[in-house]
């Protein structure tokens, strides 16, 4: 699979370096950037990065009539610290668009994507996201830093997503200082919780750790923050299937979970 979302960049890449060589370049964001970390840290110990994800290669269409403004505002009405946006477009079905419409309940944005270039970097710098995704296994030894350096460069911060101990250790050796543990292997898409509680023991205390995938329940959620992590990424849990808005969904297991962890 991440072969095939590398392949799915090619044509990003193509057009922003015409866009680059032209002098055409987007502007760069000229407002406020909320703290991603900031704003998650107000919120701990419970700390939820609530996404708007339309589609997966996982689980295929999940909610594709849900927009990106009514899913902001749902979820920051039931609590959440922070969004996370899938802007990628054949397999998320996503839009970079879906930064800009986000922005009304001022929660920062981290986009998630494929960024394996610098340009995409750059291009980010002039939406309001406050964050974007590196994915280690996408980047070779010199690039990881590079792009955590350009991202630092315009003022966003790099969340860097590790799948197992390899990818760990290359994060923190390219200077990651925000360490996204990803339940879900994106070359097999199977999913163990068990990673982020086996990998939680590396973390160091200038690091800013956050869970992902496979959070589907309260006592899941629980194990997971008491282990050590900053924040939990939910996702498709959230925004899957009829009935409930993903907010609404969002407000139960917060609730469900503060429950369960004052027994």
């Amino acid at each position: 699979m991440l072969e095939r979302f590398y392949k799915a960049k090619a044509e990003e890449i193509a057009q922003l370096r015409a866009l680059d060589e032209a002098g055409s370049m987007p502007p760069l964001h000229g407002g406020l950037r909320p703290s991603f970390t900031g704003a998650l840290r107000g919120r701990a110990p419970r700390a939820v990065i609530a996404e708007y994800k339309r589609a997966s290669p996982s689980g295929g269409d999940l909610n594709l009539t849900l927009g990106p403004e009514e899913a902001a505002l749902s979820y920051a009405e039931a609590g959440a610290g922070a969004l996370s946006v899938l802007t990628e477009e054949r397999y998320f079905k996503g839009s970079t668009a879906f930064l800009d419409r986000m922005t009304g309940p001022g929660l920062p944005l981290l986009r998630k994507d494929f960024i394996i270039d610098p340009l995409q970097v750059r291009s980010t710098a002039s939406t309001p996201a406050s964050a974007l995704l590196l994915i280690v296994r996408m980047l070779d030894e010199d690039m990881l830093p590079r792009l955590i350096r350009e991202s630092a460069h315009y003022g966003l911060e790099a969340v860097v997503e590790a799948f197992d101990g390899k990818d760990l250790q290359r994060a923190k050796a390219a200077g990651a200082r925000i360490i996204q543990i990803n339940n879900r292997d994106l070359d097999t898409l199977a999913v163990d919780t068990g990673t982020s509680a086996r990998l939680i023991r590396h973390k160091s205390p200038d690091e800013f750790w956050i869970t992902a995938s496979g959070i589907h329940r309260a006592e899941q959620l629980t194990s997971l923050l008491d282990s050590g992590f900053d924040a939990a990424l939910i996702g498709s849990s959230l925004m899957a299937g009829p009935g409930e808005s993903p907010g609404t969904r969002l407000r139960t297991l917060l609730a469900e979970e503060e429950a369960s962890h004052a027994f």
